[in-house]
């Protein structure tokens, strides 16, 4: 199934980047990290975490695979989510 209706996606409140940000949250969960628990392996402040699960700020495709990598989670798992969704 293709994403591409003809009009760029650009929303954190689109369906699909919120199946997304609920898989690294659920990733986060499962790995027992809070939220600034993350933020220190990220380098970031712990509300970068909480913005980007609340859907109040976009990760670019590098924060993503940072984020990914953080986690301990294949960033391509995560983009299957999307291309197949």
């Amino acid at each position: 199934m293709s994403l591409f209706s003809g009009q760029m996606i650009k929303s954190t409140n689109h369906q699909d980047y919120q199946k997304l940000i609920a898989w690294l949250k659920k990733a986060r969960l499962d790995r027992g990290l809070t939220v600034r628990q993350l933020g220190e392996l990220l380098d970031e402040p712990f509300q970068f975490v909480s913005k980007v699960e609340k859907g109040q700020r976009n990760l670019s495709v590098h924060e993503y695979v940072q984020y990914c990598e953080a986690l301990g989670v294949e960033a391509c798992a995560g983009i299957k989510i999307l291309a197949c969704s």
